[in-house]
């Protein structure tokens, strides 16, 4: 509605990522006049797919969990054709490849684990009581368990220290974005739940198909995609352009940087950056959709993603996506290159760079005590979402969204909001 060369509606959103997308949904179910704006051509914060010469390479390496409870509630999971990944990792360590599979999905490769030959009699018994726990006692019960940090947990759970540095820590660096296990044990545990329960894999468009799906499903009018916000104003957000719009509440649905800009002194954690460079090789290095993780840490994770799905690369071509803290420099690309050909045992001389990306905040820093989920309130009509107030995943950006607009609602009904 246009009242006086003014928009007016009871909430604007600002930020159409997951959280944003899920907040302005719940509110536009529950009846009220909402107007999402993104800055960006198109919705999804940082769940993006690039289209690079004919190659699918999504915006950092992402993988989609089907047992999240954020996910089974808001997506059709049927529409977005997933490609799974085998339940296993693969180890590269001096010695060679270790795997590391789920016997209960696949016996064949869960072999090594049961003979002894990737983790010792103790350890398996070890990790099975660990993972009976976190898979079957209630979520909230595993939530409520007192914080430390992960490291710590596999330490009380009597996980040897060779079994977390040969497999959980390179496998969990690429999880956490960290390297030293400092992430919250509560977090873990729920996400090592969701590993049991889930399935791993990609949408055959990529993983920007996760929040299209979710646009979609707005009702007409109330996404408005090239509308960067300037500021917050007393009675609604500025607009780039200058038109301003007034709401009665507005939730900042943005990366932390942004919304710590649109409002000053908002607290937000240190944020985890990754780069991912994407390689095309005429043939496959490894026939089969698996995640290769290091022990030496020399990268987070690796993976031929044309195993996952092979029209991610249209010329017939191997697409080899490669994962790393931080930055990626010309010199650290070359000795990435050299590392990759020893750990797929191939020359890697021939192969070409599609695609390369950084990702700042990536995700949030989680160290103990982890609040898993914080209050959107910030004051009368002001609101933030995002995995930088819950969890940094897509469930807890979700999550976020979904308790902001709850909240909303509830001041609303409580005529706390600005009238």
């Amino acid at each position: 509605m246009v009242v006086s060369g003014r928009e007016r509606c009871d909430v604007v959103v600002v930020g159409a990522g997951v959280a944003g997308l899920a907040c302005a949904a719940d509110l536009a179910t529950a009846g009220l006049a909402v107007r999402l704006l993104e800055a960006d051509g198109s919705p999804g914060g940082r769940m993006r797919t690039d289209h690079v010469a004919g190659f699918t390479a999504d915006r950092g390496f992402q993988v989609f969990n089907t047992s999240y409870p954020q996910v089974r509630r808001r997506l059709d999971l049927r529409r977005l054709h997933l490609r799974p990944f085998t339940p296993a990792v693969l180890v590269s360590t001096p010695g060679g490849m270790r795997r590391f599979a789920d016997p209960t999905r696949d016996l064949r490769r869960g072999r090594d684990l049961l003979t002894g030959r990737t983790a010792s009699p103790r350890d398996l018994l070890a990790v099975g009581a660990l993972s009976a726990r976190d898979m079957l006692e209630p979520a909230a019960l595993v939530r409520a368990r007192a914080d430390t940090t992960t490291r710590s947990a596999l330490a009380k759970a009597g996980v040897s220290r060779d079994l977390v540095e040969t497999f959980f820590r390179p496998f969990l660096s690429g999880v956490f974005l960290e390297e030293d296990l400092e992430t919250s044990a509560r977090f873990f545990h729920l996400v090592w739940r969701t590993f049991l329960r889930g399935t791993l894999c990609l949408p055959a468009a990529g993983i920007q198909a996760v929040p299209a799906q979710l646009a979609a499903a707005l009702p007409p009018g109330v996404l408005s995609t090239g509308a960067p916000v300037d500021s917050l104003t007393d009675g609604g957000v500025r607009p780039a352009d200058g038109a301003e719009t007034d709401a009665r509440a507005v939730v900042v649905a943005t990366g932390p940087r942004a919304a710590a800009r649109l409002l000053p002194g908002l607290e937000v954690p240190a944020g985890r950056t990754v780069s991912t460079i994407y390689h095309a090789a005429e043939r496959s290095p490894l026939t089969e959709p698996t995640l290769v993780v290091d022990a030496r840490r020399r990268f987070l994770n690796t993976c031929v993603l044309t195993e996952v799905h092979p029209r991610f690369a249209r010329d017939g071509r191997a697409l080899v996506s490669t994962s790393v803290l931080g930055e990626l420099s010309p010199e650290r690309n070359t000795r990435l290159r050299e590392v990759l050909a020893e750990v797929y045992g191939t020359d890697t001389g021939s192969w070409e760079t599609v695609h390369q990306v950084t990702v700042p905040d990536a995700l949030p820093a989680m160290p103990p005590p982890l609040p898993l989920t914080r209050t959107t309130r910030l004051g009368v009509g002001r609101y933030v979402c995002g995995d930088h107030r819950a969890t940094g995943s897509l469930q807890g950006a979700l999550a976020s969204g979904a308790r902001a607009a709850r909240e909303v609602l509830a001041d609303l009904g409580r005529g706390h909001l600005r009238t």
